[in-house]
């Protein structure tokens, strides 16, 4: 057994020691951290101004509402409205996009489009718009199918057609 003092002096090494071993990691992990987020920093500021070519989906509104405004289609949101611009809703993820130039939009408000061009911060410069068909002409045949229902069978166009015909409608997206 050892005296007392040896024993004390034991014990404040032995904790030390831990200490010691227990923050080694943490300051380890805060050098690395620290170097990566400079380098994040750097990352994110490239991608930030870097611009995105694609096409965007969606219907032309009054940046005068919010998105969720737009989305529940309140009929403020179609109309022009001074000194507001045109935007381009997203409904799938409930995302509004500014759009350059406005004079290509400004007559299509509330009309459903695909814009094309490149996504610079929350703006899309277009460089081509087109509007969107909404569903088939009349006297269009419809194009063949075959889709499962709520109870797994496959219904096919021949399988839902009655005597009379038949109305299909479908939804582009539902929040549900």
């Amino acid at each position: 057994m050892l005296p007392a003092k040896a024993d004390s002096a034991a014990k404040r090494f032995f904790l030390c020691v831990a200490a010691l071993l227990s923050i080694t990691p943490l300051a380890a992990a805060g050098q690395n951290n620290s170097g990566d987020s400079s380098s994040n920093s750097a990352r994110n500021s490239t991608r930030d101004s870097a611009t995105n070519s694609g096409a965007w989906s969606g219907t032309l509104v009054s940046s005068s509402c919010n998105a969720d405004e737009a989305f529940a289609e309140i009929p403020d949101c179609t109309k022009n409205v001074p000194g507001a611009k045109v935007a381009l809703l997203d409904d799938t993820n409930r995302v509004m996009y500014g759009l350059e130039p406005q004079e290509s939009v400004t007559a299509h408000l509330g009309d459903s489009v695909t814009v094309r061009g490149t996504l610079d911060g929350d703006t899309i410069r277009m460089a081509s718009i087109e509007l969107m068909p909404i569903g088939l002409a009349v006297g269009q045949k419809a194009p063949a199918f075959s889709v499962r229902d709520q109870f797994g069978r496959v219904q096919t166009l021949d399988t839902l057609k009655g005597t009379k015909g038949i109305v299909l409608l479908f939804f582009r997206s539902a929040d549900w």
